[in-house]
């Protein structure tokens, strides 16, 4: 038996290590930096520790609020246009009424812009967008909805407004895969009791389809603020990556990355790495405990 407890303990410390060099020790050093000034030149012992003095200045530090807001704004737009498609597009499919054919393509069709790199789609968006030949504007103009073209990428309303619905086009065939599937999990014959008893979509929806998809929607959510809350490709590459025009499209990650690499300032960088982690989990803790709150 021990022997076997040996070979065991064998074949998990491939895992084991590269658990603790690649994902735990990293987690530590950047600890670690964050109580340092460390500039990223040279070794660790040209760091100074510092203490908490970056945690100080992390909650006095405007431009990260203005990164904090931009994210939450750009992200809230972007999930609720999301799920107002995929959960509309989930119900429709599921509807017994209709009985709708073409599922599988249907749902292959609506998550292949998920699969598609994030660099092409910035190429791809940044030449629709473009202020004098780009497609959108040459459309509007010949439809006569505007009178001159619309600097969609120079505005700071426009440029989030944008950023969220690229992101709502790249995501929304994932959330409706998550979302069909937990519609199929309930059974149909909720459904033909309530069309028995008369009852409407709406009255479906409401006391039969919310109530049993609530597990999923919290995993739709909480998923959801993960990656809003790191939101950075598309912000990096549709402008100058320092968050033009005039900070708008300035997220948390984009904030951390150019006070990291671009500034040289490692042991800020790593403090605000450790921010966003603690506001994620706050957020995630905070969704889950509304979505769930024991009801008098």
């Amino acid at each position: 038996m021990k022997n076997n407890d040996r070979k065991a303990y064998l074949f998990i410390a491939p895992f084991v290590i590269v658990f603790l060099v690649f994902n735990l020790y990293p987690i530590f050093l950047t600890f670690y930096y964050s109580l340092t000034n460390y500039s990223g030149m040279g070794g660790i012992d040209n760091a100074d520790f510092i203490g908490i003095d970056n945690y100080v200045r992390l909650v006095t530090d405007r431009y990260f609020y203005q990164a904090f807001f931009n994210t939450i704004r750009i992200w809230g737009f972007n999930f609720l246009v999301q799920m107002f498609i995929a959960l509309g597009l989930a119900l429709l499919f599921s509807d017994i009424r209709l009985k709708l054919k073409g599922v599988s393509l249907f749902r292959a069709l609506f998550y292949l812009p998920n699969i598609i790199t994030i660099a092409s789609v910035a190429l791809l968006f940044s030449i629709l967008l473009d202020w004098n030949h780009g497609g959108l504007n040459q459309m509007l103009l010949s439809l006569g909805v505007i009178n001159q073209p619309i600097n969609w990428l120079n505005d700071p309303l426009y440029a989030q407004g944008a950023v969220a619905l690229i992101g709502a086009w790249m995501w929304f065939g994932n959330s409706f895969i998550v979302l069909m599937a937990g519609i199929s999990g309930i059974s149909r014959d909720y459904y033909e009791a309530a069309l028995i008893d008369g009852a409407n979509w709406f009255q479906s929806f409401k006391y039969i389809t919310l109530p049993q998809l609530k597990p999923i929607l919290l995993y739709v959510l909480i998923t959801s603020i993960i990656g809003g809350l790191q939101l950075f490709d598309l912000p990096m590459l549709l402008t100058d990556g320092q968050g033009s025009p005039q900070g708008a499209l300035n997220t948390m990650v984009l904030y951390l990355y150019n006070q990291a690499f671009r500034y040289n300032n490692f042991g800020y960088g790593a403090t605000l790495a450790y921010g966003l982690f603690f506001i994620t989990v706050i957020f995630s803790a905070v969704t889950f405990r509304t979505m769930y709150r024991k009801e008098s």
